[in-house]
């Protein structure tokens, strides 16, 4: 006799909700907030009713519920979201102007890269990158820097798992992603050439909090067919190294 699933808390039915909205979804009903959170009709309309008061979703007129304000306020509070957004925003302006090309800020959360900014121009090669966009880190500049300055632990376990594929040039060999890796750590910075879209590449610089610790990285994405590399590495560097001592960092 098949053992019954166990029964789901209320936390993990509350997250649920929360979890269904995603940036392909950002819009749902709550029909759709039902299915897409595994949940019954009447568990999804109790749960949404209560965050909708508390101000975690809201709903419009047409009866379709959106993420609230009141968790972009408490998302605010997060170390490495609106405050590090704030201290880096000058910097990646600047880059931006030197540049004039697609500009990024992100952070890790695991395995992937999180964007939490982007400044691009209206002639910037096209990007598959929003804020709040997610990536593995083996196939972006910024993974790369991450996933470089990680724990031996963390670079152990990525290697070991599949590595995701998205052109004929993204890093799909452990071997091959060490030996990157380890460049990345001697040189400063990281280059990924077309390994996520055919016509980009990009260049990235750790960003280290103020015990030295990299924090968060930060890349110039240009096309790839005229990409100026030399040139635009002490560029990324200089971003990097100004949002670092804007948190607080001291090289020695």
């Amino acid at each position: 006799m098949p053992t019954a699933a166990p029964a789901r808390s209320a936390p993990d039915r509350l997250l649920s909700v929360l979890a269904a909205f995603d940036h392909g979804h950002p819009a749902l009903s709550l029909t759709d907030i039902s299915r897409r959170a595994g949940l019954s009709l009447t568990t999804a309309h109790r749960l949404v009713a209560a965050l909708t008061e508390w101000g975690a979703l809201e709903r419009d007129p047409a009866g379709t519920y959106h993420v609230g304000l009141r968790l972009w306020e408490i998302a605010a509070l997060a170390p490495r979201g609106l405050a590090l957004r704030q201290a880096a925003l000058p910097y990646l302006e600047d880059l931006y102007e030197a540049t004039h090309e697609n500009v990024q800020l992100a952070v890790r959360d695991g395995a992937e890269v999180v964007y939490t900014e982007w400044l691009s121009g209206h002639s910037a090669v096209g990007v598959r990158i929003r804020v709040g966009a997610r990536w593995p880190l083996h196939v972006t500049g910024v993974g790369l820097v991450l996933l470089a300055h990680g724990s031996a632990e963390l670079q152990e376990a990525y290697c070991a798992a599949p590595l995701a594929s998205y052109t004929p040039h993204t890093i799909t060999d452990p071997a091959s992603l060490r030996r990157v890796l380890a460049e990345v750590r001697c040189t400063g910075v990281a280059v990924s050439d077309r390994q996520v879209t055919e016509d980009a590449l990009s260049v990235a610089a750790p960003v280290r909090g103020p015990d030295g610790e990299v924090v968060a990285a930060v890349s110039v994405v240009v096309p790839a067919a005229n990409a100026q590399v030399p040139s635009l590495k002490p560029a990324v560097r200089l971003a990097a190294r100004g949002i670092s001592r804007s948190l607080g960092w001291q090289p020695t």
